[in-house]
């Protein structure tokens, strides 16, 4: 399994894109591997199953949550994870298949304040914080501390705020690039698999934009090669995302301008996008996944620049000089990314008022 593994993802690093998430078989063989490590894979069968398995509902979520739920429960001991180790990896799982087990440990004396920290940050509770809200009115001090974290925000205010200075390496993209542009149509096929599909990204050659194989793979390396300057890249264009409402078009610029999300593989939040005119669909795509879409006037930007963006005070910096003024869509856009995406912040907004009702307290002002 392991050879097979380390295979593929040599052929998708020469692509220049990691591998593909573990699928559920693939979980269960990384699973058994761990009960009896090949001597000197320990460290490399952790990482897979730590940073390797999709969260959520995913069917090899599944298979993780229902291993390391039992691991963590006690009933049975693997050398390479211990009890605690097993419950902190349940609480980065996100939501779905993880809660229901975390719930069950926070009546654990040995891991449940473990269990505690990890449902504290895990919004996607969907009717499951009845369950919780039940342990609680029983007296459980675990699950009381958890909803009181719920109400307190903490899900949302220990995540670092959208800093007052962001500075970039400007990737420019002149006249109008829609989303077939960033999202070909004839490369559907591999929007589920982000990475592969984002290599289709801007394929096609036009002025200022040079392809690395014209019809079939974008600038990927000039991108990267912008990275060098040590800032993120952001895609600054002159007209954005245009024309149909898909996704993938946000999920390709993401993937060039957005940090990885911690124990989701394959997938980025974040970015900055720069527009003269952005369109609202995918001004609300980006919102979605935690960037930050601004539209201002980018025609003193060039591609290569190193600038200053100032979200606050609304102002865009060049060698220390004012080259655009903006005012943002709206304030909430700074706490959709700091909160890692409009969905997370009104799922999680959703949460605290739920927190707060049972506790008895008035709406947040956060």
């Amino acid at each position: 399994m392991l050879q097979a593994y380390r295979e593929h993802a040599a052929e998708r690093a020469a692509l220049g894109i990691p591998p593909l998430p573990l699928s559920a078989p693939q979980t269960a063989e990384v699973i058994e591997l761990i009960k009896a490590p090949p001597a000197g894979e320990e460290a490399f069968l952790l990482d897979l199953l730590t940073h390797r398995v999709p969260p959520g509902v995913d069917d090899a979520a599944q298979v993780k949550a229902s291993f390391l739920s039992a691991v963590a429960h006690g009933d049975f001991a693997v050398a390479l994870i211990g009890r605690e180790k097993a419950t902190e990896l349940l609480g980065t799982m996100v939501g779905g298949y993880n809660v229901k087990p975390l719930i069950d440990l926070l009546s654990d004396p040995v891991v449940g304040r473990i269990a505690a920290e990890g449902l504290k940050k895990t919004l996607l509770m969907f009717d499951f914080f009845h369950d919780v809200a039940e342990l609680a009115k029983a007296g459980n001090e675990n699950a009381r501390d958890v909803i009181q974290s719920w109400a307190d925000t903490e899900w949302f205010v220990s995540r670092p705020e959208v800093a007052q200075k962001i500075t970039v390496t400007v990737f420019k993209v002149t006249g109008e690039a829609n989303t077939d542009d960033l999202s070909p149509a004839p490369d559907a096929w591999s929007r589920p698999d982000i990475p592969l599909h984002y290599l289709a990204m801007l394929k096609n050659a036009r002025p200022g934009i040079t392809p690395e194989e014209d019809g079939r793979r974008g600038p990927i390396q000039f991108i990267e090669d912008l990275k060098t300057k040590g800032h993120l890249v952001a895609y600054v264009g002159d007209v954005v995302g245009t024309g149909s409402s898909r996704k993938s078009a946000t999920n390709s610029v993401i993937w060039a301008t957005g940090q990885d999300i911690p124990f989701v593989p394959n997938k980025r939040f974040g970015g900055v996008t720069l527009g003269g005119k952005i369109a609202p669909i995918f001004f609300n795509t980006q919102e979605d996944s935690g960037a930050l879409p601004i539209e201002v006037d980018v025609s003193k930007l060039n591609m290569g620049d190193v600038i200053d963006i100032y979200p606050y005070d609304g102002k865009v910096e060049k060698d220390g000089e004012v080259v655009a003024e903006f005012a943002l869509k709206s304030p909430v856009l700074l706490d959709e990314a700091r909160a890692g995406g409009r969905i997370n912040l009104i799922i999680g907004r959703g949460l605290t008022a739920r927190a707060r009702d049972y506790l008895g307290l008035p709406a947040s002002d956060v």
